[in-house]
């Protein structure tokens, strides 16, 4: 059975972060592939600061062209809004029944997971791999079984840090790959 990690995220832009996050998955960790899973609007974010989410589709396909242990996937695009990350893994365990699913997330979303919508059965019928985040720990679910803290390498850059230097008119070659950043020129994103 193929395990796959669920990397959720805006990736608004996507960024070097990410992809190196995807890449220690798929080689220190026992994932035979790490899907993208952009998400159409966050619960916890306000829906104007988000991309178009074809743009963002197309800049994470752009990213990881020619990795074939990495793919972006749209499936919340179709789901309910707002989407709810129990959702998917459901819909996905129906959709793919030979695949099993772990959950991709920093160590930050850890903080707030118990908010989460049906966290207890995320917990019970999945596992979480952990990448660390600057300034934050585990906390009281660090030790809980189907959690495991990876030492990933940690990065400082954040999409919204791009968007802001894009905005502002400065060069952001290396953060993120050069097809995307043709593609973010092209279409004059993130400049307003």
């Amino acid at each position: 059975m193929a395990s796959v990690g669920l990397f959720f995220g805006s990736f608004n832009p996507i960024h070097i972060g990410h992809l190196i996050i995807a890449n220690y998955m798929v080689n220190y960790t026992d994932l035979d592939q790490i899907w993208f899973v952009i998400s159409p609007q966050n619960p916890f974010k306000k829906k104007q600061s988000l991309g178009n989410m074809y743009d963002r589709l197309e800049m994470v396909n752009l990213a990881i062209e020619g990795e074939d242990k990495l793919r972006a996937s749209d499936i919340e695009f179709g789901l309910p809004q707002p989407s709810y990350t129990i959702d998917t893994l459901q819909y996905l365990q129906e959709k793919y029944p030979n695949k099993d699913f772990t959950l991709i997330m920093g160590e930050d979303n850890l903080q707030g997971f118990s908010k989460w919508k049906n966290a207890d059965i995320i917990l019970r019928d999945y596992k979480i791999i952990v990448y660390p985040r600057p300034g934050y720990s585990g906390g009281e679910l660090e030790n809980h079984p189907s959690i495991t803290i990876t030492q990933t390498p940690v990065m400082e850059l954040s999409s919204t840090f791009l968007r802001k230097a894009i905005k502002e008119g400065k060069n952001i070659r290396y953060y993120t790959p050069d097809k995307v950043l043709e593609f973010i020129d092209k279409k004059g994103l993130y400049s307003e």
